[in-house]
């Protein structure tokens, strides 16, 4: 194929078929149901999160100042694809424009990334306070509890932006149909119809750095916290700081364990279905966990969504 006619085609892909699940009519429906369920139940519990965490002033701390910042970010990640997912479902033709498609790409990953990174910046945090506890107050301070989280947003935000421009610059022949549920790296490079190597190998060294990087990191600081903790002379001291630490570690489990599956693994073809579950794990599944697990493993958020919901005995 000529350069002329490989820019000739490319002027005719405007959009892509997001394929998601195809099956019949009957069983698109009840997904639909389901995954509006789980979209308005992840909006519903981490908004009640932010709202209890707001209204309670003894929470405006730096612990639950991140984890009201991660249920704000939890809000936006499961928003930058299961709105388009829903109407998939409904949809028969299943477009996504060029420019929609690059642009969930890139709110999905920038996302996620801030994700990564501020759940290594709640790890920090819970190293600070329970292995060095008298100097905790000065060092973790209201303005660089603030400065951290925008640090998190930022770098969130930058890191997969130059893959991401020079993915959506490649040339599209066509076919244009992405067998999956979001617009994923591993799609759009199998559907250009020049190879990219070092756009490939760039995207993927990206991934692996910001997850692997991260996921050391939160298990190097996890493990000065459970030798600190097992020193503990006090047996509520040592179960009050594995119940907080617990939460912590109940999300970065499953979410660290489904992205490193996904895209620390570039090697290993995995199929068309299996990226789809994996996706959908991490995308809306652990948003919608994360609140519950925060909430009925912590006293203080209870107290304050009683508080909030009118003291009635919900929980």
């Amino acid at each position: 194929m000529n350069i002329s006619e490989t820019d000739s085609r490319f002027a005719f892909v405007r959009e892509f078929i997001l394929l998601g699940f195809s099956c019949e009519w009957k069983i698109q429906s009840l997904l639909f149901s389901l995954f509006l369920t789980i979209y308005a139940l992840t909006l519903t519990g981490n908004g009640a999160i932010i709202c209890a965490l707001w209204c309670d002033q003894r929470l405006h701390i730096p612990m639950y100042i991140f984890l009201g910042s991660f249920s704000f970010l939890e809000i936006w990640y499961v928003s930058s694809t299961v709105p388009k997912m829903l109407v998939t479902f409904l949809s028969h033709k299943k477009i996504i424009s060029f420019v929609g498609c690059f642009l969930q790409f890139y709110f999905f990953f920038s996302l996620g990334t801030t994700e990564c990174l501020l759940l290594a910046v709640m790890a920090f945090d819970r190293y600070l306070a329970i292995c060095r506890p008298l100097h905790y107050p000065n060092i973790m301070t209201g303005h660089l509890c603030t400065k951290l989280v925008l640090i998190c947003w930022v770098c969130g935000f930058l890191w997969f932006l130059i893959p991401i421009v020079l993915i959506s610059q490649m040339p599209f022949c066509g076919p244009n149909i992405i067998d999956h549920v979001v617009c994923d790296p591993g799609p759009l490079f199998a559907l250009a119809c020049v190879s990219a190597p070092k756009t490939q190998l760039l995207c993927y060294s990206l991934s692996s750095i910001v997850i692997l990087g991260n996921f050391l990191f939160i298990l190097g600081s996890y493990t000065l916290v459970l030798t600190a903790v097992l020193r503990m002379p006090s047996a509520t001291g040592r179960q009050k700081a594995f119940s907080t630490c617990g939460s912590h570690l109940a999300v970065v489990s499953p979410f660290y364990g489904s992205l490193m599956v996904m895209y620390v693994s570039p090697g290993l073809r995995h199929s068309a279905g299996m990226q789809k579950v994996a996706t959908l794990f991490y995308a809306m599944v652990t948003p919608l966990f994360n609140p519950f697990i925060y909430s009925f493993r912590n006293k203080e958020i209870k107290a304050a969504l009683r508080k909030l919901l009118g003291n009635f005995n919900i929980m």
